[in-house]
């Protein structure tokens, strides 16, 4: 299972008014009618997102590339930024004392 796939399945689904566009497979070898297909959903490169209205044309044009795209709601991808930002945010520096621990029993 993909990532896109696991965290779409970790995610609730609700209908939304954009829909954010992810292309994830390459356009080389795929028929022209799909290469034109993206290009006027103006999906160029790999792993590029866009954000189109939830329209019926729309909707359309995604069901002819499924395959090569992965479609995600409002909420989906405001999920998965804010986890990516998570896991590339700065944690706190480990602290390492080589030093060994002072005992109490030789100290008294």
């Amino acid at each position: 299972m993909n990532a896109f796939k696991a965290f779409k399945a970790s995610v609730p689904i609700a209908w939304s008014p954009n829909l954010y566009i992810t292309l994830v497979r390459g356009m080389p070898g795929t028929r022209r009618l799909h290469r034109r297909t993206l290009e006027a959903l103006r999906l160029r490169k790999c792993n590029r997102t866009v954000m189109r209205w939830n329209t019926p044309t729309v909707r359309g044009m995604i069901q002819q590339v499924k395959r090569l795209v992965v479609v995600e709601t409002e909420e989906m991808y405001k999920a998965r930024k804010q986890k990516m930002e998570e896991h590339r945010a700065l944690r706190p520096p480990l602290v390492i004392n080589h030093l060994p621990a002072p005992s109490s029993a030789s100290a008294s």
